[in-house]
């Protein structure tokens, strides 16, 4: 089925999501979040104070996510750019773009309100950090393929929502956690909007939904993966276990994929049976992956209970 068609297919599906999704979002203020009465003047035109290491008591490892998770956020102009220029402005669709990018501004308005205030962060390298992100910009892997782009934001909202309620768990903070799982609340309703989306495209075309689905999942890169030393930051939040691979295949891609049947059902064939069989060995792989990061975790923090006894 080409792109158009699958557009015009879907836009009764849309529009009954769109539905559920309005009924079901929280209407909510990021101010109602911050704790203005912490905050004090910083440095620099109005002469207050510089930003200090301990001026705030968040964990170095809970800082880092929560700046990979803001600066993630606040690449939207891209993101917006790509999935209008997919989906269009118009209809069903159209109203369903406008809202995502509306929520999803939300969520950076709120933390970056939040790190400022309580002075958990460097406000000078954040902007900087900020600055080079935004400009590198963000690109679609499959940007002419409609189901690619389903698949990849299904699996990519879980896993917000999962980076989002570890690190709110992780600061330490109270307030921390309950504004971060109000944000993780919205990405749930997104994970399920596009989730149920990609059930009904594979109703309409199986084997492309399929082959969506595995090359989505075998290239899967966290859209802030161009981040400034992403890796390095990645692995200390991973070795935290505030996101992890474990955690990306066990409470990411398994339970989606589960919702879609995808080994159970009978309707593939050709290049999808074999997007299928490349999936399962995929998830195999990832096992054995996430086993071993799991024990090199675990010795790794033996040594340091050991170096430190």
């Amino acid at each position: 089925m080409d792109q158009t068609a699958l557009l015009i297919e879907l836009e009764p599906v849309v529009a009954t999501n769109l539905d559920r999704h309005l009924s079901l979002a929280k209407e909510w203020f990021p101010h109602e979040y911050v704790p203005w009465s912490d905050g004090r003047t910083f440095d620099g035109l109005l002469g207050g104070d510089p930003w200090l290491e301990d001026d705030s008591k968040i964990p170095d490892v809970a800082r880092t996510a929560l700046i990979v998770n803001l600066l993630t956020e606040d690449n939207l102009p891209s993101y917006h750019h790509e999935i209008a220029t997919l989906f269009g402005r118009d209809g069903a669709w159209g109203t369903w773009v406008h809202r995502w990018t509306a929520e999803e501004g939300r969520h950076g308005i709120a933390l970056r309100d939040y790190l400022t205030v309580s002075r958990a962060v460097d406000p000078t390298e954040l902007e900087r950090a900020r600055m080079s992100h935004m400009q590198s910009g963000y690109s679609n892997d499959h940007p002419d393929e409609i189901l690619h782009s389903i698949a990849y934001v299904a699996f990519q909202e879980l896993a917000t929502r999962i980076s989002h309620r570890n690190t709110g768990k992780a600061t330490g903070d109270p307030i921390a956690e309950q504004l971060l799982a109000r944000v993780a609340a919205d990405e749930n309703l997104h994970m399920v909007f596009y989730r149920n989306l990609l059930a009904a495209a594979f109703d309409l075309d199986p084997n492309h939904a399929m082959r969506a689905v595995t090359d989505v999942v075998s290239g899967f890169e966290m859209p802030g993966a161009n981040i400034e030393g992403f890796g390095r930051k990645a692995l200390s939040i991973a070795l935290a276990g505030i996101y992890d691979l474990r955690q990306h295949r066990d409470e990411v891609l398994q339970p989606v994929i589960r919702q879609w049947n995808v080994f159970n059902r009978t309707d593939l064939t050709g290049d999808g049976e074999k997007a299928r069989e490349e999936l399962a060995a995929h998830m195999a792989d990832l096992e054995s992956q996430a086993a071993r990061f799991e024990e090199k975790r675990e010795a790794r923090r033996q040594r340091l209970l050991k170096k430190n006894s």
